[in-house]
This record gives C-alpha cells, structure tokens and sequence, in this order.
C-alpha cells in the first residue's frame, strides 16, 4: 500500500512539473482583443534553459494585425522585416548585452491595429540562446511548442471609432439615454417618514412613563 502511495504521489509530482514546463513558453498579451481597435502586446519571453536567450523573434498575421510601433527595450536593439509594399510583417529584438537568464523574463512591447474582420491572432515565435540554439513556437495548440494565440471579439453592433481609432460603444438609444440622464428621486420623503416614526415611537413611551409616575 506504501508503494502504491508513493507512485501516486510521484506521479501526481510529475504532471505538475510537466504541466509548469509546458506552460513556460513565449505568449503574447492580451489573450482577447476586438476588431477594429488599437491593442498594445506584451511579449512575454521566459529563459528554460540554463544560458541565456539574446535573440527573439515575432512574425506578425498580416490579415489580422498591423504592427507599426515597439516601445524601445533597455539591453535590447530590435530591427523590422518587411515585405515588398513596404509592411512591417516581423520585428527581431536582440540582446546588446548578456539578455534574459536561467531564472528570468522579458517583456516586449508593440502597438498595432487589429483587422476589422480578424477572429484570431496567431503569434510565431522564434527563440534564440546564447549557444545558437533556437526554440520555434510556431505549432498548434496543445502541442510541445504552441504558437501564442490572441482571440478576437467581434465589434459591438453600432460601435464606430473616435478621433484616435480606438473602438467606442454604441449609442444608448434616447429613452435609455434620458434615463441614465434623470436625477436619482430623492429620498428625502423616506427619511422624514422614518423620523416620524422614532419621533412617534419616543413620544409614547415618554407618555407611558409619566403615567406610571
């Protein structure tokens, strides 16, 4: 009974470190958007081997997200790939200096448009360390090394865009919009009638005790 106890628990250990080490891989933030809008990304890249990554590179869907902005990384350069039309289809962020270690990691970030029909954003991914080695997370969901996937939300019927581009709701229709509008009732009545109340309440019992007096 002891060594079954003891396999069971060994084998419970084994699938929580199985399930933490194939959690650790490059995704990208936020894991829900909506078309149309404008998304700020998070990459987000772990070091799992004892040397450090110094290279990391992101290939952008470009029927379904344009990247045009990366906020500028302290340690790090990044160059873009383009395509013939001149479109940012990738960016590559490499370490100026000793890049992520054994026990750390980075952020990336990068600004864009979602496309106004896209329904799902597949992030490729290309690790690289300090010993040449390069981990692709490039594959489909539930594999070794998955590619990060952002899920787009359809537009909200009616919703348009401001001056900036970003996403605005739908108007609330007139008599919802008088509603929200109208001046909460007051609740003066209330408490006056609760006042009367105590007041009642207090005169009585000052009433019943004269008499007992």
């Amino acid at each position: 009974m002891k060594k079954w106890h003891f396999a069971l628990a060994l084998g419970l250990l084994a699938s929580m470190l199985g399930g933490g080490f194939a959690s650790a891989h490059v995704t990208v933030l936020p894991k829900e958007t909506t078309q149309g809008s404008y998304e700020k990304f998070a990459v987000r890249v772990p070091t799992e081997k004892e040397i450090p990554t110094v290279k990391v590179e992101v290939k952008f869907p470009l029927d379904a997200v344009s990247i045009s902005r990366f906020e500028p990384k302290p340690g790090w350069k990044y160059e873009l790939t383009k395509d013939a039309n001149n479109k940012i289809t990738g960016v590559v962020w490499t370490a100026t200096g000793e890049g992520l270690g054994a026990t750390e990691f980075g952020e990336f970030y990068m600004q864009g448009k979602v496309a106004d029909t896209a329904t799902a954003i597949t992030w490729k991914a290309y690790q690289t360390y300090k010993d040449g080695s390069v981990v692709e997370w490039v594959g489909a969901d539930g594999s070794d090394k998955p590619a990060s996937v952002t899920k787009v939300n359809a537009k909200p019927a009616g919703a348009g865009t401001d001056s900036h581009g970003h996403t605005t709701s739908p108007a609330a229709p007139a008599g919802d919009k008088a509603a929200a509008e109208a001046p909460a009732a007051s609740q003066t009545p209330l408490y006056l009638s609760i006042a009367a109340v105590v007041l009642g309440a207090a005169a009585l019992i000052v009433s019943l005790m004269r008499r007992k007096a």
